[in-house]
């Protein structure tokens, strides 16, 4: 073992197998005698380079790719074909080195981890460089250019300093260390980025260029396995690199200011924006915001969701501090109160030279009373971001321009009157007509990355407001700011009309980056090796390291296997597995060299860390012959899930870090296992299933909006509980005793025209404080493999009670099922107790659920008779993002007309899903269901059924091991 301070430079070819945790602990950095550690060349870790010989293969097929790519470009002129063959011949000229990244360079540290430590085979190199401090750009033509490294220098200032006229949008960094990123760098896309490490490299090809992202990481990933990037070798000193200020503070500071995340901010709307006037900015997918606005006489409580790239939904309450909601005998002094969604749809992604382009509507589908259309353009450059618009409607209500579209046809020249007597409507025949506004303007990111400014022109004049208001307005102009408290709250202040101050605040953050580190979960069992008498004797070829890790062996050779190692007391092995999920075995089976573990109460989401557990304690306690762990998952004693680890692999990848080529998975989800075929296999261990389950916890319900008050609560207790029996059945239940609440004030009962299936909701929530919402019978099971089937009775929901059977079809691995349910029902008397009115209806649906495959959205959709006998459909649409949490809409028609139907005109809504582990400590596979109706009607009601097939055998989906925490790691 030579230390590091034999040598700055430092390369050894590995002679015998061993863990580089290992090979750098024994190297630890010292002075050499006699001299400080700036007089001596010091090793530089991080720009260690592991390369192995079993990489090299699918590195050089990489390199065959990426060379064909580069030859492939356009060259229209003799010069540009030249610049390609050179560019190709420098590619052609490098090896491909078989470098693997590795993911730290601490020795100390990776013995500590040695899942994440890499396993050295004999011919293996590893090389430290020395200190490098110069940074290389590659050019357009495949020549370098060396520039030295300064501190917190972005890659542009590189590429200028070897180009002053180099126009990159967008510049790739090959670190040191073998990483690499992708920078944007133009003033009209750049954002917070890396900064790039002495010896790195950079390629930025210029705008206009024909280089495809795909084709340029791909270079990137290429220099990344070079190492160290080198100087040019001509002799020449590096260039400097070249610092341009972003700003104007830095011409006073010298002082270089790193990018920033560029801001999109929303307006007095909610949805993003200026002021009053939208943008064609969007968030990125997952975002969601709480905002609350105030501009005399408006107050608006706005919720905003991007559940796609190019998609923002945003649906509010807005208070008409100037107008009472209705008579004071229905309504007291309450002001008025309108709901309204808004829809953005993004056209044209921005460019270099084109700007965001995006369609909206506002109050899309409410009153109509604040009701427009728009086209809008957003354009960046630098800290400034443009934005002009044209708006239709309430947001065009100032009228200056006629419409462009009456070149198509006169009728786009007159808008009829948006409002419609129900609201809810979507009231197209009224989009885009009318005269038209411009609108536009400007937000400013200062030097200070909290404060944001704002300028902008408002098309509305405030003329034609609803109830035939005018409203004061001295000036078109509004101005405003917003400053960020934090990384999730916003405050936003502005002078509006020229009369008005505006004062804001809004609670944002991106719901697929929820997360909770699982400090309530016991603490994981260490990964070992089997135990030496759980099976049949091994050899490895190499002799065990630290942890009881074979240095070689990954896969033991067998002797003398027979079934007799199964023959063991597994109560232990039970005992550990239960204290470490949670989950109750119900069985223990031998099946030829695979282990078949079923268990019952799988209660956990992210079910990665939890079968990662279970291997844990199997792979010690297992005959070593076993080769597969089969993870059944039981629901009410039904097979719905088989989660098969591959033993070798599973092992391998939490003992060591494996190169590309030997990643695989190591946990696959398989066919579900019959219960048929699994009562034929010899029992190792068996127990009765839990025979009854009760859980206690707080309850909450609301009613937004209403007349009675605009927010209506009750806080109460819950318990759930089951009865479990044989053979899949179990009489669940449900007790609700209200605690706190404010039901005092709901005395409105909303008229109807149709059977009231749910608008006695008032005497429902007021009549009782204790109430039994549930008390249902059921029986599961399946019918050969891809069939499932459950048939119920009792009190079903809180309204009705009945009998019901439902039948899935669900293919394994498949995209599509289909289900149906039918439903004999009859509601229940308001006390929700065991007493009966006289309606009785037949309700039940066809429904068709389509996992599409494309950015999670998954479609559903129902067809059949609804609790107030109309028939029709519903259309359910939702993205599903990879922490679990769901955003979703639906809507409802069916053959009762907008007048039968009353306020809303139809059955609508939007809802989101967060699982309880996004949200809390310990695991669960519970979920909180957040759902915004605008009114509760009769027209289209579901009957709401607690245990729907569908997701009873959700643990059997393809997404079922998809699922997982933002930052990948679940376990303390």
């Amino acid at each position: 073992m030579h230390p590091f301070d034999a040598a700055a430079h430092v390369e050894e070819t590995i002679a015998a197998p061993m863990y580089l945790g290992d090979w750098l602990a024994a190297r630890q950095p010292t002075p050499a005698v006699g001299t400080s550690s700036s007089e001596t060349p010091s090793p530089y870790l991080s720009g260690l380079s592991w390369r192995s010989g079993r990489e090299v293969a699918a590195q050089q097929a990489n390199k065959r790719r990426l060379i064909a790519g580069i030859e492939a470009l356009p060259a229209p002129t003799p010069a540009a074909q030249a610049a390609r063959a050179r560019f190709s011949a420098m590619v052609a000229a490098r090896p491909a080195t078989g470098r693997v990244v590795v993911p730290r360079t601490d020795g100390r540290w990776l013995q500590a981890n040695p899942a994440s430590d890499p396993r050295l085979e004999a011919g293996d190199i590893v090389t430290i460089p020395d200190r490098s401090s110069t940074v290389t750009v590659v050019r357009a033509d495949g020549s370098t250019c060396t520039v030295a490294h300064a501190q917190d220098v972005e890659a542009l200032q590189y590429v200028l300093a070897c180009d002053p006229a180099a126009t990159p949008d967008v510049a790739w960094i090959a670190q040191p260390d073998g990483t690499v990123s992708e920078n944007k760098v133009a003033a009209w896309n750049r954002d917070a980025q890396d900064t790039p490490a002495p010896g790195s490299w950079i390629w930025a090809p210029d705008r206009g260029s024909r280089w495809t992202p795909a084709l340029s990481r791909a270079l990137a990933e290429f220099l990344a396995t070079q190492g160290v990037s080198e100087p040019t070798g001509d002799g020449a000193p590096p260039h400097a690199p070249r610092i341009a200020p972003r700003h104007q503070t830095e011409f006073l500071t010298g002082a270089p200011t790193r990018s920033a995340a560029f801001p999109v901010t929303g307006g007095d709307w909610g949805t993003a924006g200026i002021l009053q006037t939208p943008t064609a900015r969007m968030n990125d997918a997952g975002e969601a915001s709480l905002s609350m606005s105030h501009v005399s006489p408006y107050t608006r409580l706005n919720f905003a969701l991007q559940p796609l790239d190019w998609l923002e939904i945003g649906f509010r309450y807005t208070d008409v501090s100037n107008q009472p909601y209705g008579p004071v005998s229905l309504s007291g002094t309450q002001s008025y109160k309108d709901k309204s969604i808004d829809a953005k749809i993004r056209l044209w992604r921005e460019s270099a030279y084109l700007p965001d382009v995006a369609v909206g509507f506002r109050d899309i589908a409410g009153s109509g009373l604040f009701s427009g259309e728009y086209l809008v353009a957003s354009k960046r450059t630098g800290p400034f971001d443009w934005s002009v618009g044209l708006g239709w409607g309430y947001m065009g209500a100032r009228g200056n321009l006629r419409n462009p579209l009456s070149m198509i046809s006169r009728r786009f020249d007159d808008r009829a009157n948006s409002a419609t007597p129900n609201g809810g409507e979507l009231g197209y025949g009224s989009w885009f007509r009318g005269r038209v506004s411009p609108f536009g303007g400007v937000q400013y990111q200062t030097p200070d990355e909290r404060l944001i400014l704002k300028a902008e022109y408002d098309g509305n004049d405030y003329r034609h407001e609803p109830f035939g208001q005018v409203l004061k307005e001295r000036s078109p102009f509004n101005f405003g700011a917003v400053y960020r408290a934090t990384r999730n709250i916003d405050l936003s202040v502005g002078f509006e009309r020229g009369t008005r101050v505006m004062f804001g605040v809004s609670l944002h953050g991106n719901l697929k980056r929820a997360t909770m580190p699982k400090l309530g979960n016991p603490p994981p069992v260490p990964v070992t090796q089997p135990a030496a008498n759980a099976g049949p004797r091994t050899h490895a070829a190499g002799a065990p390291t630290r942890g009881g890790r074979s240095a070689v062996a990954s896969t033991p050779r067998i002797e003398g296997a027979s079934p007799s190692p199964f023959d063991r007391d597994w109560s232990d092995t039970v005992a550990q597995l239960q204290a470490q999920t949670n989950w109750h075995v119900r069985s223990i089976r031998a099946l030829g060299m695979d282990l078949v573990i079923e268990f019952d109460d799988v209660d956990a989401f992210y079910l990665q860390d939890q079968i990662d557990r279970i291997a844990t304690i199997l792979n010690r306690d297992a005959p070593l012959n076993v080769r597969t762990f089969h993870v059944v998952a039981l629901t009410h004693g039904v097979p719905v899930a088989d989660y098969q680890v591959q033993r070798t692999q599973w092992f391998a990848s939490r003992t060591r870090a494996l190169v590309p080529s030997e990643v695989a998975p190591a946990t696959t989800l398989g066919r579900p296992l019959t219960n048929q075929s699994i009562d034929m296999l010899p029992p190792l261990f068996e127990q009765r299933p839990r025979a009854f389950v009760l859980s206690v916890g707080p309850g909450y319900q609301q009613t937004l909006g209403g007349p009675n008050g605009f927010l209506l609560y009750q806080i109460s207790a819950n318990a759930y509980g089951e009865l479990r029996m044989p053979g899949g059945a179990w009489l669940g239940g449900e007790l609700n005793v209200g605690l706190v609440d404010n039901y005092g004030k709901f005395t409105y009962t909303a008229d109807s025209k149709l059977p009231r299936v749910r608008t006695y909701l008032r005497e429902y929530l007021t009549t009782s404080r204790v109430t039994l919402p549930l008390l249902q019978l059921t029986k599961i099971g399946r019918l050969g493999n891809d069939q499932f089937y459950s048939v119920y009775g009792g009190l079903l929901e809180s309204m009705f009670a009945g009998v019901g059977v439902e039948w899935l079809y669900r293919p394994a691995h498949s995209r599509l099922a289909i289900g149906v349910d039918v439903n004999a029902v009859r509601q229940r008397g308001f006390r929700q107790d065991f007493s009966m009115r006289g309606y009785k209806t037949l309700t039940g649906h066809v429904t068709a659920y389509w996992d599409t495959g494309w950015q999670g959205v998954q479609i559903n959709l129902s067809v059949g008779q609804y609790l107030a006998k109309d028939k029709g459909a519903t259309l359910d649409i939702s993205r599903r993002f990879r922490n679990g949490v769901v955003i979703g809409a639906y809507a409802t028609k069916t053959n009762v007309s907008p007048a039968q139907f009353g306020e809303g005109s139809f059955d609508k809504g939007i809802y989101v899903t967060i699982p309880f582990d996004a949200m809390m400590t310990r695991s669960s596979s519970s979920i909180a269901n957040l759902r915004w109706n605008p009114v509760t009607r009769d027209g289209g009601a579901k009957l709401d059924r607690r245990y729907p097939l569908y997701d009873l055998t959700d643990m059997g989906e393809r997404r079922s091991l998809w699922y997982a925490p933002p930052d990948g790691a679940v376990s303390p």
